[in-house]
């Protein structure tokens, strides 16, 4: 199954249910996590690491977590110190009770730290315990917790924390501000969205999800609709093809593409689509461009399409002729933006009754009409990158890495389609919102023509028949293992695009075989 992601409202709801309506004490979850945390801390850093230990407490519930925590690793002979970034008199409710048996335990606490006491403590620790600031922070970071977290940043020791690294949006992974950078971060409950999520994902570290005890019948109220995807998840969505298959039962994608100086966007997505088992593929191109498209891979069938100097001229005849007999349709590598291309991507969605995957410059066309989606006769799959994303909705790159889950889930929504967006940790939503973050992939990805064989892969299994939410939730974790395995085998850069699409079959086998 995949693992369940929250938003830090959702937890909070989660939170109040289990104590108010199934009767377990908020100081019984308090412990819960902060034994869970201590014992993370003691698996994940050795005993040099552990030879003096500084927890840093805030005046919050995540600060009585750390003091709970700096307890316990005390019992368990771990030299302790811990940094009160409030007065004790402020303290309420849970965090006062976990100071008073910190006191009682004999810790030594060190109250109303300031950042100049702080940097003195950190020089002398080993190891920094994060508990200044949870997953209810809104508004950035500023003052006196700034320059905390600034201080633990500059100090250049380890740091584990505590649910969320502190000035971390716990949604979206963003600082707030300024975050603390963490080697490992225990959180608690359930995973949260920003802790998967680039760039939270790097300020986390090491991830361990804490099992407090949320009742599963809170969690069936709440129904938090996030999860990562796991190897689990994709192997159940992946089809069984009988002994009496054969390529007229397979399957038949057409890939809509390649203009002048763009034939290879095509030719991938082409190749893509043949590699992940379409019994058929069909590359449709400029009449003028075809000695160039039929010769570079001989399983992919070509069909003309009329064009002006390798450019495409719309002709609804010859369109509705390459779109018969097809079971998904990919539009949009190397296809350009002239209005004839815009033409092309309308006509392709009001007309075609199968799954069509629209990627590159169909998302360029479409993002000048955006009603067109609402046309579409059969259910689409898009897949834009962040720039793509912020001509599709009209806001910036930087409002749309910003907010990604949040921009994401409204378009889908919105236009009711299934909806990639790429990146690190690329996005995967559902028409109805439900949302996948995907963990495989790496920087060596980061290279022309990778974005064209994921449209190619998706296309493919669509073709074969997966939903079109399991066929972006297989496509976009296989191309990334694919990836992954070429960056361990080959090197951590320079792989190519071509090679990743003929690795994923590997991926998708060893994907059943450990099923």
């Amino acid at each position: 199954m995949p693992m369940q992601l929250v938003t830090a409202e959702e937890m909070r709801v989660l939170d109040r249910l289990a104590i108010d309506t199934f009767g377990i004490p908020s100081f019984t979850l308090m412990r819960r996590a902060a034994a869970g945390a201590a014992e993370m801390i003691l698996r994940r850093f050795n005993r040099t690491q552990r030879r003096q230990v500084l927890v840093v407490a805030g005046k919050g519930n995540n600060g009585g977590d750390a003091m709970v925590c700096a307890r316990l690793l005390a019992t368990r002979r771990t030299p302790v110190t811990v940094a009160l970034a409030a007065r004790p008199e402020d303290l309420k409710g849970d965090a006062a009770r976990a100071y008073k048996e910190l006191r009682r335990a004999k810790v030594q606490v060190i109250p109303a730290v300031d950042p100049d006491a702080l940097r003195r403590l950190l020089h002398k620790c080993t190891l920094v315990v994060d508990g200044l600031l949870g997953t209810g922070l809104n508004a950035p970071v500023v003052g006196y917790i700034a320059d905390l977290i600034g201080a633990m940043n500059e100090s250049g020791k380890p740091v584990a924390a505590l649910d969320v690294p502190s000035g971390l949006d716990a949604n979206v992974g963003v600082p707030l501000g300024t975050a603390v950078h963490a080697q490992a971060t225990a959180t608690f409950g359930f995973a949260k969205l920003g802790l998967v999520t680039y760039p939270g994902r790097a300020f986390a570290g090491d991830l361990t999800v804490i099992d407090i005890g949320i009742p599963p019948e809170a969690v069936e109220r709440v129904q938090p609709r996030s999860w990562q995807i796991e190897p689990a998840d994709v192997r159940r969505r992946l089809l069984v093809r009988p002994p009496t298959a054969h390529k007229g039962t397979c399957g038949h994608v057409l890939v809509i593409g390649g203009t002048a100086g763009h034939t290879g966007a095509a030719l991938m997505a082409a190749e893509a689509a043949a590699r992940v088992g379409a019994g058929l593929t069909t590359l449709a191109g400029p009449a003028s461009l075809n000695a160039v498209l039929a010769a570079h891979i001989p399983e992919v069938m070509t069909a003309l399409l009329p064009d002006d100097q390798g450019r495409f001229r719309f002709d609804p005849a010859a369109v509705t002729t390459v779109l018969d007999g097809k079971t998904a349709v990919v539009i949009g590598p190397g296809m350009g933006t002239t209005e004839d291309s815009a033409l092309l991507v309308r006509f392709v969605l009001e007309k075609s009754n199968v799954p069509v995957v629209c990627d590159a410059d169909a998302l360029n066309c479409i993002a000048r009409s955006p009603e067109v989606l609402r046309l579409a006769s059969g259910r689409c799959v898009l897949t834009p990158h962040p720039g793509e994303m912020a001509r599709l909705t009209g806001l910036s790159t930087v409002d749309v890495l910003q907010r990604r889950p949040q921009v994401a889930r409204e378009f889908a929504t919105r236009n009711r389609c299934v909806l990639v967006l790429k990146g690190a940790t690329s996005l995967v939503v559902a028409e109805d919102g439900a949302l996948w973050v995907n963990p495989t992939g790496n920087p060596g990805m980061a290279s022309g023509g990778m974005g064209d064989v994921l449209a190619g892969v998706i296309g493919g299994l669509l073709a074969q028949g997966l939903r079109p939410i399991d066929a972006a939730i297989v496509g976009v974790f296989a191309h990334g293992a694919a990836g992954d395995s070429l960056a361990r085998q080959f090197a951590s850069v320079g792989y190519l695009a071509t090679e990743v699409a003929k690795q994923i079959p590997r991926e998708l086998d060893t994907l059943r075989v450990a099923g």
